[in-house]
């Protein structure tokens, strides 16, 4: 399946020419940092993933990033736990 990709070029086709395109900027939120990330993190992950690849496929230009989910009061808990 890589193989197929790669001679089509799949991915520099979706990703290019971003000029024209309506921009959709997707910000994805991790686990929180408290915690370890589980098996149960995948499902989410793949339906964050099929959507921005759904959008670029309907000729968005999409631009993902990266959240970071570290702070607030599970934060503080778990330092609170290591003093």
């Amino acid at each position: 399946m890589l193989s197929l990709w790669e001679s089509e070029k799949l991915f520099d086709t979706v990703s290019a020419n971003p000029e024209g395109k309506p921009e959709f900027v997707f910000f994805e939120g991790p686990p929180t940092a408290n915690g370890r990330p589980g098996i149960h993190h995948v499902f989410s992950r793949t339906l964050k993933d099929l959507f921005c690849r759904h959008r670029a496929m309907s000729g968005f230009h999409v631009t993902r990033k990266a959240g970071w989910d570290t702070h607030g009061l599970p934060v503080e808990i778990e330092v609170e736990k290591q003093l």
